[in-house]
């Protein structure tokens, strides 16, 4: 039976991957983002599939655009079968907590737990409407352990886990479970002009993981695929590492 999936940042990167992943298993796509040509982009891959889609221009920051976005996924196709809460950002600062700027850290706040949170409640609640469905939010391994410099981005996806655990038991009797993906450093397009530009050292990044090296997309997308999936229907409140050994150390 075909699903509606709703993804949020599903322009590029980790979003645009989870999008394909689901495409190729024939469910109904709703991507989402700030970015009309390339929404509309990933839209014709997917069709291209033989998936149906469509996008919806939503800026996670505003309440009633992610209110909106909910409204026209179920309009269009009828419910909402998984939410993937996936929008977000790591900010713009890689300093000392002392050096970290209140706008920076409002900016995180709003969109990567705020965002976030709303596309959980409106999600949730349509899906209460329908009988049930699954939510799978982007955590990180910095949502999971400290991390140097990084604070405040710490701080927000330590925000993500907490929503994750906490609406897993809310609804763990009706019908909806949540859970998370936590990745390690990912391979994205945004992740590697940063490199390119020398803003990151690629040898240093890959260094954090036992492994030696970066994730790709792909690992992130099949993981999100995975908690997704009617196989696994005990699972919730489950913060899934996929990040090449970090979290074993």
């Amino acid at each position: 039976m075909k699903r509606t999936i709703v993804i949020t940042g599903a322009t590029s990167g980790i979003g645009k991957e989870t999008a394909l992943a689901f495409a190729k298993l024939g469910d109904n796509i709703v991507v989402s983002g700030r970015r009309e040509k390339e929404g509309l982009e990933v839209v014709n891959e997917i069709k291209s599939l033989g998936a149906n889609a469509i996008f919806v221009k939503t800026d996670i920051t505003q309440e009633n655009e992610v209110k909106a976005l909910i409204e026209q996924a179920v309009a269009h196709f009828g419910k909402i079968d998984v939410m993937v809460n996936n929008s977000g950002i790591a900010g713009r600062e890689n300093v000392p907590l002392h050096q970290h700027s209140t706008e920076n850290f409002r900016e995180l706040i709003e969109v990567n737990v705020m965002g976030l949170f709303w596309g959980m409640k409106y999600a949730i609640d349509a899906m209460l409407k329908t009988g049930g469905g699954v939510v799978v939010n982007l955590a990180s391994i910095a949502g999971l352990n400290g991390i140097e410099f990084t604070s405040q981005y710490s701080a927000s996806k330590h925000a993500v886990v907490g929503l994750t655990k906490s609406a897993s038991l809310d609804y763990a009797t009706q019908g909806i479970r949540v859970n998370a993906v936590a990745p390690g450093a990912i391979k994205t397009d945004i992740l590697q002009n940063a490199i390119n530009a020398g803003v990151y050292p690629e040898d240093k990044i890959a260094g954090i993981h036992p492994m030696n090296k970066m994730g790709d997309t792909s690992s992130i997308a099949n993981a999100i695929v995975f908690l997704a999936s009617p196989d696994v229907p005990f699972m919730t409140g489950t913060i899934l590492n996929v990040d090449g050994g970090f979290c074993a150390k």
